[in-house]
């Protein structure tokens, strides 16, 4: 079951407020970046955040699971707990990195 749009701006309104916030449709599910950094991971209507350090004692009585096959173990939030969750994504988008631009093959 692929995430619905409607979901992934529901997602976007709640977060509005603590940066820049988009979307990317990414192999039929959605990366949600927070000032253009990679930070959620929305796979079939779930919220998926990476395991760091930073997160992980607030974290210690959430859900864990995988949001594909062959993905690491991710955190996953529930926004409808939604200061928890800014607090973690804020936290989360703290330090992590921009990506790392890509040279065009020749």
């Amino acid at each position: 079951m692929a995430t619905s749009l409607n979901f992934i701006e529901y997602i976007c309104d709640q977060l509005e407020g603590i940066g820049n916030i988009r979307y990317r449709k990414m192999f039929g599910e959605y990366m949600i970046y927070v000032n253009e950094k990679p930070i959620v991971l929305v796979c079939d209507d779930t919220i998926y955040v990476k395991k760091v350090d930073c997160i992980e004692e607030q974290m210690t009585e959430t859900q864990v699971g995988y949001p594909y096959k062959g993905a690491k173990e991710h955190y996953i939030l529930d926004i409808d707990h939604l200061e928890f969750c800014r607090n973690i994504i804020t936290k989360i988008e703290a330090v992590t990195p921009l990506p790392k631009k890509r040279k065009n093959k020749k």
